[in-house]
């Protein structure tokens, strides 16, 4: 089995999915009144021209990434054996015990140099302070340990083409050894729009030899073309239910 997972995952687990700019907004009004989109700081080039705006947003999310508890679902999903592809960075599957994840976005959980001088990443070892009237980060910054350049988040932000890309690429290349060494795969598909349809893409090919597809989404639940089954639900009610059925 394959997870296929968008922000949408996390949401049974109290983390916003910026569903547009009224939803980011509301997870944090902070930038609502300063007027900034998510698009707006999910932009590298904040990391040169005002870091403290920049590690304010991205601070607060690691901390935020690290003290959630991922809901049940996560856990129905371990005992199934199932391998994951996620565009998140939140490192949520690695807390409920996954150790086979492909995140093809990168991970907050990994720091690169900004320059970038090397193409290594390391562990985000770091706690960064911030001002939650103004969300910036206020004191010491993350820093790279071979150059001492500034630090960044192992992410691919929008227009980034300083990210390091190797950690993810080689776990996705992993994924892609092992989807072809596997029969009759099943896909489930949870929590991912068509905004940024990398997932959703990647669920449609994985499964397409099989048409084996679930598709979890209360807002987008469509399957083309009839190849699949859609669920018009959230993730932890989606999988308890199939999980209920399942055991009787």
């Amino acid at each position: 089995m394959l997870v296929c997972a968008g922000a949408g995952m996390g949401v049974d687990s109290g983390l916003p999915d910026f569903r547009g700019t009224e939803g980011f907004w509301r997870a944090y009004p902070p930038y609502h009144r300063l007027g900034l989109r998510f698009e707006e700081l999910a932009d590298p080039v904040h990391f040169t021209e005002d870091p403290e705006l920049a590690w304010g947003f991205y601070g607060h999310r690691l901390d935020l990434y690290r003290t959630t508890v991922p809901h049940a679902g996560f856990r129905v999903l371990l005992d199934w054996g199932a391998r994951v592809f996620t565009s998140n960075v939140d490192g949520q599957f690695q807390l409920a015990g996954f150790t086979d994840v492909a995140e093809v976005h990168g991970s907050i959980h990994h720091l690169q140099c900004t320059l970038p001088c090397r193409s290594e990443v390391w562990a985000a070892e770091v706690d960064v302070e911030i001002d939650p009237e103004s969300m910036r980060a206020v004191g010491p910054l993350p820093s790279c340990p071979a150059c001492g350049a500034l630090a960044r988040p192992n992410i691919l932000m929008f227009g980034d083409s300083w990210w390091v890309p190797h950690r993810s690429q080689s776990a996705v290349d992993s994924l892609a050894r092992w989807r072809r060494s596997v029969r009759d795969l099943a896909v489930v598909e949870i929590g991912a729009g068509q905004a940024v349809p990398t997932v959703r893409r990647y669920a449609e090919l994985a499964s397409a030899a099989s048409g084996r597809l679930i598709r979890i989404n209360p807002r987008e639940p469509e399957v083309r073309h009839g190849r699949g089954i859609s669920l018009p639900m959230l993730a932890a009610e989606a999988l308890a239910e199939i999980q209920s059925r399942l055991a009787t």
